[in-house]
């Protein structure tokens, strides 16, 4: 594949990175890895289409929230972002209410699942996208186990209706894949779509691709 035009930067410049996104646990990804941020989060409709896989799924809105907050600010650098919970061919979205989430992580109990993290980043009318695909293994629940870390609330605004930085931390036996993508945010592939992109990174702020060190 070509690889993509992108707009000239002066050398020297830190540009300005929106993350398309409510999350706090995005958030706190970034700022870990030093990359400094603005959060304007996207208005992008989260419906599964018709015969959608899960993953052209994720990696669709992902792209649709860097896309629409692009057009906005086209010299901002936006990063959007999409997490799924995969079983059985299902995807496991945020739960609805208390017995939606107490289903959820009812069939979770014991088996394992995929999280899917699709991560795009936005600039000077490019996209680049990737997904991260992660295997987690939750141990046996019984019911009460199950309705107490229900009624933490944690699970309440997160996919599959856990979070794995949290509480959730303890229903967890194994992960094989990106904890971070996990998370929410998968820091690897991103910093690599970012110096795709022309962008550098040294373990702080973002630079142009000419102000950055060599070994960026």
């Amino acid at each position: 594949m070509a690889s993509p035009i992108l707009p000239p930067r002066a050398p020297g410049t830190r540009p300005r990175v929106i993350l398309a996104s409510q999350s706090p646990r995005r958030r706190e990804l970034l700022a870990l890895i030093g990359i400094t941020h603005d959060v304007q989060p996207a208005d992008v409709d989260e419906s599964v289409h018709p015969d959608e896989a899960p993953v052209p799924h994720c990696e669709r809105l992902a792209r649709a929230k860097a896309h629409a907050l692009a057009v906005q600010h086209p010299d901002a650098v936006v990063i959007g972002s999409d997490t799924i919970v995969v079983i059985d061919g299902d995807i496991l979205g945020k739960p609805r209410d208390r017995a939606d989430a107490i289903a959820m992580v009812t069939r979770l109990s014991g088996r394992t699942h995929t999280v899917f993290t699709s991560v795009a980043v936005a600039h000077g009318g490019v996209t680049l996208s990737g997904v991260e695909s992660v295997s987690v293994t939750f141990r046996a629940l019984d019911a009460l186990q199950i309705a107490a870390y229900v009624d933490t609330g944690e699970p309440m605004d997160k996919a599959g209706a856990y979070g794995i930085q949290g509480f959730g931390a303890t229903n967890v036996e194994r992960i094989d894949g990106d904890y971070f993508a996990v998370m929410g945010l998968p820091l690897g592939r991103l910093v690599g779509l970012l110096r795709e992109m022309g962008f550098g990174y040294a373990y702080g702020p973002l630079t142009s691709a000419d102000s950055a060190p060599a070994s960026a």
